[in-house]
């Protein structure tokens, strides 16, 4: 069983009202395969055999369309009492998931929700950092120093503040996350957070932005058009590679990086 460090992203799920067509979009978009769970109203999402992702049958309509990222944690009470500590809110105690692991769903003090992971059986996913797997993940907020405290007091993350280029190619400031323990920086950094600007409608919530490796960055932007998808930031070259921000076909966003360095 894979094991993740402390607070290092560990599994990513997307709450979709057509569970069969989140299939085909994905599906047709990343090469996945699915196995049901269970009986229950998911299905676990396999790249090349390797666990993935999840999607999952929204069980209650009035819940958002939405990727969520889970953040590992080897005291899942303990990681719920900073949550609160630190001026977050918490939606979901931590509740069992069999012997998969135990999770809890919080937000932090800007109104980005996340999720916390104990591993069970189940550490998370399997692959990550390949074509079709998890990649990256970062906060959007408008509260960035409200919301670093928290994430440096809850998850341990040590920063480093960088720029990178905004959609108008304009620098935007932009702060890298790296797990305690470790020497800050680009080499160690685990995900991200960015700062909404007075350039976006003043009722978009803050919120995490899953990225999934791709090949080809503009081929998969073509493609989720293709199956019924939009792009909502087309594909822009950062210092990392080249990315695109896309929408499901059921309006869940998410992102695409085609890295600097070629994936095997």
């Amino acid at each position: 069983m894979a094991v993740f460090a402390q607070s290092a992203p560990c599994w990513v799920d997307v709450q979709l009202s057509d569970l069969e067509a989140g299939k085909r979009f994905y599906g047709g978009l990343f090469g996945w395969t699915f196995r049901a769970g269970d009986g229950m109203p998911f299905a676990d999402a396999y790249s090349d055999g390797e666990l993935v992702a999840a999607l999952a049958a929204k069980q209650d309509g009035r819940m958002p369309t939405t990727w969520g990222v889970y953040f590992s944690t080897d005291d899942i009470l303990a990681t719920v009492a900073l949550v609160r500590k630190a001026g977050g809110q918490v939606i979901t105690d931590p509740v069992r998931a069999g012997d998969a692991g135990v999770l809890a769903q919080a937000a932090d003090p800007g109104g980005a929700v996340f999720g916390l992971w104990q591993a069970g059986r189940r550490a998370g996913f399997e692959k990550s950092n390949a074509p079709g797997s998890f990649c990256w993940t970062e906060v959007h907020t408008r509260r960035p120093e409200r919301v670093d405290a928290f994430y440096e007091q809850v998850l341990g993350f040590l920063g480093t503040d960088i720029e990178l280029p905004g959609p108008e190619g304009a620098p935007e400031p932009f702060r890298l996350w790296s797990p305690a323990g470790t020497e800050p920086g680009e080499d160690t950094a685990v995900g991200g957070r960015a700062v909404i600007t007075d350039a976006f409608p003043e009722m978009l919530p803050s919120y995490f932005l899953t990225y999934f490796a791709v090949a080809d960055c503009d081929r998969s932007a073509e493609t989720a058009v293709r199956l019924g998808g939009r792009i909502t930031a087309p594909a822009l070259d950062i210092p990392y590679g080249r990315m695109a921000v896309l929408q499901d076909d059921q309006g869940a966003a998410f992102a695409v990086l085609q890295p600097t360095e070629p994936l095997p």
